[in-house]
């Protein structure tokens, strides 16, 4: 009995409270439903962006796809990264948007896009890619001791990505063009080795023979450089 009079006057002093404090009560309930509206809504675009992201850059790459001499068009891509911000079919586009660039031979303009994609998609499981781009880039301008260290930034701090054997290779080149055989063939046995049955395996196997007959002096493999001279790349 003493239970049930606690419960009444419990409901009695709840319900004097809300009719004393009813229109903040009934404000507060309509902002927490237009909350939930706003987040529903913000998820449900995102979503819907993600999948019209997906559908425009879907119809771009089959055009540009199309036939055996197709080449990608940078200005394409590059469409679909501004219309789709902040989106995965953005951050694909960017990166074709930077080799279609590359291939026309625009390297610097190219090595833009890499380098926006870094900044932009930094979290990006595709970064390898647009430091290896990046560090073509260099390559193919001539730019020698800063393609040497973007490659060597990718190989030491992505050693899982998957266009590592690429960086490798570039570096084996780049060491064996500046007279550094013992450079160049440590990381062309090291592809040799772990690739051996790749083509990239298969054309290191290749360049460290060649590399040999050059060089009869060549001795044991000397170990991969970890504190030598750094070159920055510049930022646009």
């Amino acid at each position: 009995m003493a239970s049930d009079v606690g419960e009444s006057v419990s409901l009695y002093k709840l319900w004097a409270w809300y009719e004393a404090h009813k229109k903040q009560v009934t404000w507060g309930a309509a902002v927490v439903v237009v909350a939930g509206l706003v987040v529903w809504f913000v998820l449900w675009r995102q979503s819907d962006m993600q999948l019209e992201s997906s559908d425009a850059f879907s119809r771009v790459a089959m055009v540009q796809m199309a036939g055996p001499n197709a080449v990608a068009d940078p200005e394409a891509y590059l469409k679909v990264t501004a219309t789709y911000p902040g989106s995965s079919a953005a951050a694909r586009a960017l990166l074709l948007a930077g080799a279609g660039l590359f291939d026309e031979g625009k390297y610097p303009e190219a090595r833009a896009e890499f380098e926006r994609f870094r900044r932009e998609y930094h979290d990006s499981p595709m970064g390898g890619e647009a430091l290896l781009g990046m560090a073509a880039c260099l390559d193919a301008e001539g730019k020698t001791n800063e393609a040497i260290n973007a490659y060597r930034d990718l190989v030491e701090h992505h050693p899982s990505d998957a266009v590592l054997p690429q960086a490798k290779f570039a570096l084996g080149r780049l060491y064996e063009a500046q007279n550094q055989p013992q450079l160049a063939r440590t990381y062309f046995e090291e592809l040799a080795r772990a690739d051996s049955n790749g083509s990239i395996g298969s054309e290191a196997g290749i360049r460290l023979e060649e590399l040999k007959m050059k060089n009869p002096q060549l001795g044991p493999t000397t170990p991969l450089p970890t504190n030598g001279p750094t070159f920055n790349i510049q930022k646009r």
